[in-house]
């Protein structure tokens, strides 16, 4: 069955039309309905994004906080991109790897994809986020052949346990093939939901404003039940592209009874040959209102931040609703271990590596998870999402995150890092409510300092 979702442009700007702030009153009876973390209806979402007032946004981000550690708890989940090949058709004039860069291009090799690999899980990650730009010579082969590339490549005690997958969209066929090839996530941005900036912006097979908004239902009809969505902040008005994401959101669970694994928010950032200078750039205090707005109307929802942003920025937004980020990251092609030289897509903003963010998060009372137990223990999709909405997936996320954490500190942490970790441990297997997963969770730690690996309820 095709996927048939339309964007109501319309009824968006109605919403932003509306009354505008909400006053305390009714401000106080949105917060009370987002903590019973059911959501919330665009008119609520809309009257979030429009908060100004400092006492408003201080309430507002604490709900969004108290929200997601009840649903997720403290635990941050890491993990790094692997860009593949920077070739691409589409002229995309916000990205780095636009047709009319002249840059030399580059498509790495399964060996070298292999040694990329290794590089990263030296870094202590478990899960990659594959990405390739769009061109004919990238065909869904050569993604899935890098997939699994990626799963067998195990040095020493370290492997990838999960492969998230960013590539353009596609085809219901190539999807399924994604899926037999063993695909944790399907990501994929709108980029912008407004179709007047979207045509001005994009040139290329990309062009195709509905290819691009219908893709994740074909990938979910394909078999891909885990599926991330986000929008390139700084594009268009951040409020109207909130609004319209959570409109698609809320389209994909009606039609498909499966809300998106993830959502990521992408601020623009400038790159090497980009020119483009966006008229609706996001200030940082409209940046963090539009997280925790995301997290109170889809409190289940996985939500990504990535090295795009600053350090300062990644931790206050650890605090009031992101439960995954990148660490370590490179956005050249085989730019792990010598990127010198080697343009990028985009500007990083966050250029500490994987132990110093570890360090980070400690200090601000998460913990750094390399957990990837849910797809690897079948709960994808609509399991997933019954755990999540009714509170229950952080009883497996923090004792997942502890076992995992634990490897980290073991083989990859430094000695200062190994010290806090330990405490860190020591402190968060004793808020593990129940009597038989503590102990069992205590016994498994002792397994991994015996040497064993991969423990996970």
């Amino acid at each position: 069955m095709t996927d048939m979702y339309s964007h109501d442009e319309k009824r968006i700007d109605a919403l932003l039309a509306g009354p505008g702030a909400p006053d305390d009153a009714r401000l106080d009876k949105i917060l009370k309905k987002a903590e019973l973390k059911k959501g919330l209806d665009l008119e609520e979402s809309a009257a979030l994004l429009q908060i100004r007032d400092g006492k408003q946004l201080e309430r507002l981000f604490a709900s969004a906080g108290r929200v997601k550690n009840d649903i997720y708890g403290n635990r941050v989940v890491l993990f790094a991109p692997l860009y593949i090949s920077d070739y691409c058709v589409n002229d995309c004039a916000y990205c780095g790897f636009h047709r009319r860069n002249s840059a030399v291009r580059k498509r790495l090799t399964l060996e070298e994809i292999g040694k990329q690999t290794e590089r990263i899980i030296g870094m202590g990650h478990k899960r990659i986020l594959l990405e390739a730009g769009e061109h004919p010579d990238t065909t869904i082969d050569y993604v899935c052949d890098a997939i699994k590339q990626i799963y067998r490549t195990k040095p020493g005690k370290g492997e990838i346990r999960r492969v998230n997958v960013n590539i353009a969209a596609t085809t219901k066929e190539n999807y399924a093939k994604l899926k037999q090839a063993g695909i944790g996530t399907y990501q994929l941005f709108q980029e912008t939901y407004h179709h007047k900036t979207y045509e001005e912006l994009h040139n290329g097979p990309k062009a195709d404003y509905e290819r691009q908004v219908t893709a994740h239902g074909r990938a979910f009809e394909a078999g891909i039940d885990d599926y991330g969505m986000g929008v390139l902040f700084g594009l268009y008005d951040h409020r109207f592209e909130v609004l319209s994401l959570l409109s698609h959101a809320k389209y994909m669970e009606a039609r498909y009874g499966v809300g998106p694994h993830t959502i990521s928010v992408p601020r623009f950032r400038p790159a090497p040959s980009v020119d483009f200078n966006p008229g609706s750039l996001v200030a940082d205090q409209d940046f963090l209102k539009l997280i925790a707005a995301i997290r109170l109307s889809l409190p289940y929802t996985g939500m990504i931040i990535s090295t795009r942003e600053t350090p300062e920025i990644r931790k206050k937004a650890f605090g009031i609703g992101i439960s995954q980020a990148s660490a370590g990251s490179c956005t050249s092609v085989g730019g792990y271990g010598d990127s010198a030289g080697i343009p990028g897509q985009f500007e990083v903003g966050d250029h500490r590596n994987v132990d110093s963010v570890v360090c980070s998060l400690m200090s601000q009372g998460c913990i750094p998870s390399f957990c990837t137990a849910c797809y690897r223990s079948k709960r994808t999709g609509d399991a997933f999402m019954r755990l999540a909405k009714a509170g229950d997936i952080h009883y497996l996320c923090r004792p997942n995150a502890i076992l995992t954490f634990k490897e980290f500190i073991t083989d990859y942490a430094g000695q200062e890092t190994r010290g806090m970790g330990e405490a860190l441990i020591a402190r968060e297997v004793e808020k593990i409510e129940s009597d038989e997963r503590r102990a069992e969770t205590k016994r498994r730690l002792g397994r991994i300092e015996n040497g064993e690996r991969d423990l996970f309820f």
